[in-house]
């Protein structure tokens, strides 16, 4: 089984990637989450919309989804990374429709780009996450909020039940909605997620896997964004979208992957603190 490469505008290979796709500042309706329906306004307050200016001409359009991890961080996936040039990127908070300014929106260029050490673009291999700094914090308007992670190694029970949320395709050929989409997606536990019928051996430990009924899925534009799961009574973003089938998304026994973020925790905080640091020494001097 191949796998996508992330150089993701449009390219989606065979058995692939549910990839960042061509920026979306067209205005097309109907499009969703797969079996998803429209978010309620100002519930998943850590969405964020992870946004492109390919050519430098000061026209941003959506690409991938992401969490609010620290007022100067977010999270998303390393194949969401489409060029080393932070000034093409900006990140959009207390989105809610894409295509209107609803006046709870914060826009804010990002600072710095830092990739797992250990992605190499094959995402077999797993380790589909980064880091944005970005320029300035993000202020706390009542409408977004620093997302609640999950436990070091904490796994899901198989048919726990999640919410996937973005802005993301219909399927491979379908529109992109305005407003933000949600859509429940149930855990599918590693010993059955790995197996040949399912996604085999690509499925890893540090993978999270949900759906594959063939009616509910993530789709392309959804990549980076979070897997919600209530969990101790608070919700917590379980899980960043990294892969699903190439084609039309809502594939039986192909559910949509994440990364664990559980299995990252010891890198972000590592990687958050040590930035934290330099800020506050920067601050100083």
């Amino acid at each position: 089984m191949s796998l996508l490469l992330p150089t993701c505008i449009i390219v989606c290979f065979s058995k692939g990637l549910i990839c960042c796709n061509e920026p979306f500042n067209y205005r097309v309706n109907n499009g969703r989450v797969i079996g998803g329906s429209d978010a309620k306004p100002n519930t998943w307050k850590w969405q964020v919309s992870l946004q492109l200016d390919s050519y430098n001409e000061g026209s941003f359009g959506h690409i991938c989804g992401g969490s609010i991890v620290d007022s100067f961080y977010i999270l998303t996936a390393a194949h969401c990374i489409i060029s080393s040039d932070v000034s093409q990127y900006r990140v959009a908070v207390g989105e809610y429709s894409l295509f209107e300014f609803d006046g709870s929106e914060q826009f804010t260029s990002v600072e710095t780009i830092i990739v797992h050490p250990d992605w190499n673009g094959d995402l077999a291999k797993g380790n589909d996450i980064a880091l944005l700094k970005l320029a300035n914090p993000i202020y706390d308007n009542g409408y977004v909020e620093i997302a609640n992670l999950p436990y070091a190694d904490q796994m899901l029970p198989h048919g726990f039940t999640c919410y996937i949320t973005g802005w993301g395709l219909m399927d491979y050929n379908g529109s992109v909605p305005d407003k933000l989409q949600e859509a429940p997606l149930d855990v599918v536990e590693h010993a059955v997620c790995s197996q040949p019928e399912w996604w085999g051996s690509i499925a890893l430990k540090t993978m999270l896997c949900a759906g594959g009924d063939g009616v509910i899925s993530g789709c392309q534009g959804d990549s980076g964004g979070p897997l919600n799961c209530l969990t101790d009574g608070v919700w917590r973003v379980h899980g960043v979208v990294s892969y699903g089938p190439a084609g039309v998304c809502n594939q039986p026994f192909k559910p949509t992957v994440f990364t664990r973020v559980s299995s990252f925790l010891h890198w972000m905080y590592s990687v958050m603190d040590q930035r934290l640091e330099i800020r506050q020494k920067s601050s100083v001097l």
